[in-house]
């Protein structure tokens, strides 16, 4: 059976997440980091990913994606994910598929390019052997140009079970998008 350490992935992005506020509490803010100066706005984004599920039987995993990003200065941002995730199954069970819905909130870490985010939301099954929706948790970091974005996610599903009948399915997945500024 394969494992993983929940905790130290959680602590990991905690960690993460308090250095950048922590960073964010002692520097002097710039103008361009004061929404009053800054020009807020939407972009949207359009990804693909592929990933590795950690619980058997699953084994790989593939997704498509779509973000509304709004910027609420410079180097933080909340965000609205939706599009659709293909978990493998190895055997003869069907695979799962199902629609992502998750909130937010993307900050900059390390200047202008660097991020960590951070995720909520429901997993809305739909496949016919599955008919419970499970809640998502994923923390991610990233790196961000204009137009590309790439970002490693671990995703943990808490409805979905494994191979014993046991619930909570995680997944380390590596995105890549396009964006651009509505």
């Amino acid at each position: 059976m394969k494992t993983v350490n929940f905790k130290g992935l959680f602590t990991a992005a905690l960690f993460a997440l308090a250095i950048h506020s922590a960073t964010a509490q002692t520097t002097p803010q710039a103008a361009s980091d004061n929404p009053g100066n800054y020009d807020q706005g939407f972009r949207l984004g359009f990804g693909l990913s592929g990933g590795y599920v950690f619980e058997d039987p699953f084994g790989a995993a593939v997704g498509a994606d779509a973000r509304l990003q709004y910027d609420l200065s410079k180097r933080n941002s909340i965000t609205l994910t939706t599009g659709y995730t293909h978990l493998f199954l190895d055997g003869d069970r069907d695979d799962l598929g199902f629609i992502p819905v998750k909130a937010g909130f993307k900050g900059f870490i390390f200047g202008d390019s660097f991020y960590v985010q951070g995720e909520v939301g429901a997993a809305i099954p739909v496949t016919a052997d599955y008919n419970e929706t499970s809640l998502i948790l994923a923390p991610s970091i990233g790196y961000a140009t204009e137009h590309i974005d790439f970002s490693v996610r671990y995703e943990y599903y808490d409805k979905f079970r494994d191979v014993n009948n046991n619930k909570g399915v995680g997944q380390l997945a590596l995105r890549i998008a396009y964006g651009f500024r509505l």
